[in-house]
């Protein structure tokens, strides 16, 4: 995310400045498109062009193909039938099948996380979940979406291992838009809060068991309400 420092701004095409680091016009559109589809912002099924994401981001064609061509490796977007690139959509079935990968690993990274939890780490999560009180208490979805993810986040990084770190974090990716349609409601911000206290006591005890029981929970209550949204 862009923050602000004594660098001279540099245009779009030769890249930017985003937390110290320069990124290229092909990254920021990549992280822009990650970030709205982690939020909902772009719907499963929904097509993708990179003459639209050139004018958008005022960049040539070349590093919005090539965001493109990130993101379809990924799997977080397919390749049409004809022409046109498309945020990924699953069956019901495709859906319970990720969403049960995803509860697995995020059980894992929990256990792990009470098991090295460090200060810094322990700062981290709770921060984000300030953030998520925060949000759920102004209602606003978009603040609440990010909060959500670092949160999240912040447990992955926890585990001081970021193979596992990466892994929860695709899938996580993957499953945006359709974690997205869950908080549609003010209610539903402060419910999906309030259902982080237990899982972040249960990972500060450092009781590994505990921790992991406490994710399975946390997860299996989401996975629900997706299903049922979706």
């Amino acid at each position: 995310m862009p923050f602000r420092n004594k660098s001279t701004a540099i245009s779009d095409n030769q890249g930017v400045k985003v937390e110290g680091t320069k990124l290229s016009a092909a990254q920021r559109i990549e992280q822009a498109l990650l970030e709205e589809i982690s939020m909902g912002v772009l719907s499963p099924g929904q097509r993708l062009d990179e003459t639209g994401l050139a004018r958008r981001f005022e960049a040539s064609r070349t590093p919005a193909r090539e965001a493109l061509s990130r993101l379809t490796a990924q799997g977080i977007l397919v390749q049409g039938e004809k022409r046109g690139v498309f945020v990924a959509e699953y069956s019901r079935e495709e859906l319970g099948q990720i969403f049960e990968t995803m509860h697995e690993i995020e059980a894992a990274c929990a256990r792990i996380a009470a098991q090295r939890l460090t200060f810094l780490a322990r700062s981290e999560i709770e921060t984000a979940q300030a953030a998520c009180l925060e949000a759920a208490e102004s209602g606003d979805r978009a603040a609440y979406a990010k909060a959500n993810e670092a949160f999240h986040q912040a447990i992955y990084r926890a585990t001081g291992n970021r193979y596992m770190a990466e892994l929860a974090s695709d899938f996580r990716r993957r499953t945006g838009p359709f974690r997205a349609k869950k908080l549609s409601s003010p209610e539903d911000l402060k419910a999906s809060a309030l259902g982080h206290v237990e899982l972040m006591n249960d990972i500060f005890s450092e009781d590994s068991l505990a921790a992991s029981k406490s994710m399975r929970r946390h997860s299996t209550t989401g996975v629900m309400q997706v299903l049922k949204a979706n």
